[in-house]
């Protein structure tokens, strides 16, 4: 069973439990008050295990399965049995550090909260595409486009709403997240960046 696959199925447990749970949901969300009033630093990683709803959850499981299989596969191959610790540190870092603005930013404010593995799952995608960006992303399964694209949209939707700030999701995370992913691709392994320019000016539209 792949590494991707066993996040799949505990987060999903997890936040599915928490569902129904509130107990549990106030123990592992990101509150930034509490974090900073009681230490409680845990939150970082345990708000990536939890979800608002069904559909928050899926749409990241499934970006996460789609990818995080593909990028696994290749830490094997460029790091060996090494590959699986790159590939959790790359996830879990990433829902760490893609919460960080969001913690500096609301750590005085005790209503705040903040959950999802939006952030990990930005930092594999983006790993993703830094690597093959010329690889094919689906929107709805039917909206395809190749992956800079994709990112280049999904890079400037994420700071408007963000700077916006009108929506419950955490936008910032998405876009810190994917920030971390291609930093860390580019430093575990510098070739991806100059293959990232060469696949570019490869493409061509028709």
């Amino acid at each position: 069973m792949s590494i991707t696959l066993i996040l799949v199925i505990i987060t999903s447990g997890i936040s599915y439990y928490a569902f129904n749970n509130y107990s549990l949901m106030d123990k592992l969300i990101l509150n930034p008050y509490r974090v900073t009033q009681r230490n409680e630093y845990y939150r970082f990683i345990t708000s990536g295990f939890v979800h608002a709803d069904f559909g928050h959850l899926i749409f990241n499981m499934l970006s996460l399965w789609f990818v995080g299989e593909s990028i696994e596969r290749l830490f094997a191959m460029l790091f060996g049995s090494s590959g699986t610790f790159y590939y959790l540190f790359l996830y879990l870092v990433g829902i760490v550090v893609s919460d960080i603005p969001t913690f500096l930013k609301h750590r005085k404010n005790s209503r705040y909260n903040s959950l999802g593995a939006s952030g990990g799952v930005s930092a594999v995608l983006f790993a993703a595409i830094l690597f093959a960006p010329l690889m094919q992303i689906c929107l709805y399964f039917f909206i395809c486009m190749p992956g800079f694209i994709f990112g280049l949209l999904f890079l400037g939707y994420s700071f408007y709403e963000a700077r916006r700030g009108t929506s419950y999701v955490n936008h910032s995370a998405h876009m810190y997240g994917a920030i971390f992913g291609m930093v860390f691709m580019a430093v575990v392994y510098p070739g991806s960046v100059p293959n990232f320019f060469q696949q570019i000016l490869s493409w061509r539209l028709f």
